[in-house]
């Protein structure tokens, strides 16, 4: 049974979602960086491949309001497509296998408050615009087995979303060395040819309409 003491109620969410988008990242959970990374996965160097991204940005820019206002367009778009980490199977995975689709990718861990509220909001979002084009990754960073993040999803109903994990936080340490990411939940928004468009430290609505009307944009526009 959920322990519904431990979470945040909807309605705190709208509000730490709301006030991302005056001070980004403020709601987010500081990490530790650890010793793991697969920072040389980062293809900072390919950003040419991205400049017709560029015309992607432009485009998805209005819509970054209201409940996803914490969300920033990039100034440089940039392939992230080697960042790598586990699917459900154990296989190891990277952002190039989901080349043609928009991604949505999201970093999480049982133990930060602010991602284990905004999990089912990622569900939903999935649930309702998940397709060929579009899906969104929340990769969990717990270290160790899968006993409690597995346990989480199955509590609080997050059926969904793909299982992805990274035990040894290899992705997040990358992405904190890109300047990406400082604590969790983090999320980037990639376009179907694995470039990033977008991103954001801290917890959005991701179930709400702004977030909709966002996917809607950028999948849109692929």
């Amino acid at each position: 049974m959920t322990d519904k003491k431990k979470r945040f109620p909807p309605a705190r969410l709208v509000v730490i979602a709301a006030l991302g988008g005056v001070i980004a990242g403020a709601a987010a959970v500081y990490v530790r960086e650890s010793g793991s990374g697969n920072g040389a996965a980062v293809e900072t160097a390919g950003a040419k491949a991205c400049e017709a991204a560029k015309d992607k940005v432009a485009a998805i820019t209005p819509f970054l309001k209201g409940q996803v206002a914490a969300m920033a367009p990039v100034s440089e778009p940039r392939p992230l497509s080697g960042l790598n980490f586990k699917g459900a199977d154990g296989k190891a995975l990277t952002l190039a296998d989901f080349t043609g689709k928009t991604v949505l990718l999201n970093l999480w861990a049982t133990w930060c408050v602010p991602c284990r509220e905004e999990m089912p909001a990622l569900n939903a979002l999935q649930k309702a615009a998940g397709s060929d084009k579009f899906e969104v990754v929340a990769v969990n960073i717990d270290i160790g087995d899968d006993e409690k993040p597995k346990a989480f999803l199955t509590e609080t109903g997050v059926h969904d979303l793909g299982y992805y994990r990274d035990a040894s936080m290899g992705v997040f340490n990358a992405l904190k060395k890109e300047g990406l990411a400082f604590g969790l939940p983090v999320t980037l928004l990639m376009d179907d040819k694995g470039c990033l468009i977008s991103s954001m430290n801290g917890p959005a609505a991701w179930g709400s309409d702004d977030a909709k009307a966002l996917v809607k944009a950028v999948v849109g526009g692929s």
